[in-house]
């Protein structure tokens, strides 16, 4: 019994390994690579004599820069299973770069003596020797974004030809040539993996099958020349090409009827047809999107994501079918996942037109959670305990919970105007002043807006704009004691005559209001009118915008009235 309940155990642990390892793909895949390591050691703790986890943490390693524990992975995947040609090939690759061509080499030709016709590790070879003049006869260029050719290498790959339009990549580039630290930071920017790509010569890492076959090509591929499109016959290529294309045009035609399940059949044999077309996938997802089977959508989208890095789709391709996986989440109202996927497509391929709808969603997402929060009788609880504390003259703890009053019930009128008293006693006038004119606008009849606003203007030596508010409570209120008690502190202090004219002149000229007063001929006239005889003033008074005029010279202490 208890050797059977041992190898339940042991089973157990190497059904959850298998999981973490699944995981890790899938992190990989994203370009998650601390994701991607964390999960590839969890499936080691639970089954440390597997040597594919060795192998795939050891590529997440060379992808995240880090080469020393990708070349311990690496010894370690073929100490365990030194019969596995594609474990010489990480251990290669991990020399490589650690600037170690005699050993990569080596390694690569272990793994050809175990498999001599693996294209891949004679592709690693070729490339080591490309980069390397010779096992210990040259050192490599440290910066691969130094070397002379780097640009006619990236020209000649149609690719990267595209990048160098980009004036982003090529700020990016600029970069890379001064700092290969900085490196670092764009290692999930797919147009730099792929810069790598073609200016080492190899296939930046990609997962294996649980049996370590090719059901995904390993970390160390040398690219295949592309042929130019328009150099490509229809001769060149192979028949079940042509029909999988003739099946997507039938469904392109179907779709565009709303014929959706006609459209999905002939998409399906398509790809039956040519698994490496993952456009099938994606325009069969289309149609299921279109049919509302929105779980299907996903999965072939995921399906053309996963197929489409394993088979180097475009960019764009991928970023399509993350973009639409996104779309499904807006029509569940997951506006979260929507928001995770359509940042994804951005990462694969920039579009205007979503990274403005992921601008708005954005908002859209912040506003639901503000009105989420919203909770009128927390509010009032908040707004309590500010009142508390401002009877004690804790005034910054009060302002705390007037804050989180408003953020409860951003529509209470008297919330603002707690707050701006606040603001006054802290001397925060010009917020004192915000709040004011919120509560106002929230409430115009709310008489305690005007009068702290009134106050605030006061404490500005605004006494004209004072007086217009105190006025306006007034109206609303004419026995309002503070209201009157601001009104007449308000004359008394526009009316007194400053100890030093020359301070009243200064102050006075570096208003820009006052200088346009006292540069309009009119008012110059009035002004001259008023000094030969001052009873003049009252048919002025008579006039608004004179009155102002007349207000704020009297408030700076331009104009004295005896």
């Amino acid at each position: 019994m208890l050797k059977k309940s041992g190898s339940m155990a042991e089973t157990n642990n190497q059904e959850n390994a298998t999981k973490f390892k699944e995981k890790g793909n899938k992190a990989l895949q994203a370009g998650n690579l601390d994701e991607a390591i964390q999960n590839y050691t969890e499936a080691i703790n639970l089954d440390p004599n597997n040597h594919v986890f060795y192998s795939n943490r050891s590529a997440a390693y060379a992808k995240n820069g880090c080469y020393d524990e990708a070349l311990v992975d690496a010894q370690k995947t073929v100490a365990l299973k030194p019969d596995w040609p594609k474990g010489y090939s990480r251990l290669g690759a991990a020399y490589a770069f650690l600037s170690n061509p005699e050993e990569a080499e080596k390694a690569y030709q272990k793994g050809l003596e175990l498999d001599p016709n693996n294209a891949q590790l004679k592709d690693a070879l070729e490339s080591l020797k490309k980069t390397f003049s010779g096992p210990g006869k040259s050192v490599p260029v440290d910066n691969p974004f130094c070397t002379p050719d780097l640009i006619p290498k990236l020209a000649a790959n149609p690719i990267t030809a595209a990048y160098l339009q980009d004036k982003s990549y090529l700020e990016i580039l600029s970069e890379l040539r001064k700092d290969t630290k900085a490196l670092g930071k764009y290692f999930q920017d797919p147009r730099i993996m792929k810069t790598l790509e073609v200016v080492l010569g190899i296939s930046l890492v990609k997962t294996e099958s649980p049996d370590g076959s090719s059901a995904q090509s390993t970390a160390e591929e040398k690219p295949k020349p592309e042929k130019p499109k328009e150099e490509v016959k229809k001769d060149d290529i192979p028949q079940e090409k042509k029909d999988a294309l003739k099946e997507k045009e039938l469904g392109n035609a179907a779709y565009k009827k709303k014929d959706l399940d006609t459209a999905i059949q002939h998409y399906t044999k398509g790809y039956e047809l040519d698994p490496t077309n993952v456009t099938m996938l994606t325009n069969r997802a289309a149609a299921y999107f279109e049919k509302e089977e929105y779980e299907k959508c996903i999965e072939d989208c995921e399906m053309a994501v996963e197929r489409g890095r394993e088979h180097r789709a475009e960019f764009k391709i991928i970023a399509r079918a993350l973009e639409r996986i996104g779309k499904v989440y807006m029509k569940q109202d997951k506006q979260e996942k929507a928001l995770e996927y359509f940042e994804k497509s951005l990462t694969e391929s920039r579009s205007d037109a979503l990274l403005q709808k992921v601008n708005k969603l954005k908002k859209e997402i912040k506003e639901r959670e503000r009105q989420a929060y919203i909770n009128p009788e927390m509010a009032e609880e908040e707004r309590q305990k500010g009142n508390e504390l401002f009877k004690k003259g804790q005034f910054p703890e009060a302002l705390k919970h007037y804050t989180e009053a408003i953020k409860r019930n951003p529509t209470d009128a008297k919330l603002y105007s707690n707050r701006a008293a606040c603001y006054q006693k802290l001397a925060e006038i010009r917020l004192a002043l915000k709040d004011c004119d919120e509560c106002i606008k929230l409430d115009p009849t709310f008489v305690k807006g005007y009068t702290r606003k009134g106050a605030c203007h006061f404490a500005m030596k605004e006494f004209s704009t004072a007086i217009n508010a105190y006025s306006k409570a007034l109206e609303l209120d004419k026995e309002n004691k503070e209201a009157q008690e601001g009104l007449q502190r308000c004359y008394v202090s526009s009316t007194t005559p400053s100890s030093d004219p020359e301070e009243v002149k200064k102050r006075a000229m570096a208003d820009p209001e006052v200088q346009e007063i006292l540069s309009d001929p009119a008012m110059r006239m009035i002004l001259e009118q008023m000094t030969e005889n001052p009873g003049a003033i009252q048919d002025h008074l008579r006039n608004p915008d004179i009155a102002r005029k007349i207000q704020k010279l009297m408030e700076v202490g331009v104009l004295q009235m005896r």
